[in-house]
């Protein structure tokens, strides 16, 4: 395995249903950590497996559950 990691900026406020769609994505396989960021709470750092997803593959994951990001 190989574990990829990089932080986004999260384009939309943190807010209840934002952290719903974190919680759910950490039901994907392959990611191992999604984490948001101190002390701005804006932004999110992703750690995953690479041998499961590409780096467009894996930000498309997250965006279909409902993360809005942007490359930092």
């Amino acid at each position: 395995m190989t574990k990829l990691q990089r932080t986004y900026r999260l384009t939309k406020p943190l807010t209840d249903d934002l952290l719903k769609s974190i919680s759910d994505a950490h039901g994907i396989y392959g990611f191992q950590k999604i984490q948001v960021v101190a002390p701005g709470m804006d932004k999110l750092l992703v750690e995953w497996d690479a041998t499961r997803f590409s780096v467009a593959k894996m930000e498309r994951a997250l965006e279909g559950v409902g993360i809005p990001i942007a490359v930092e």
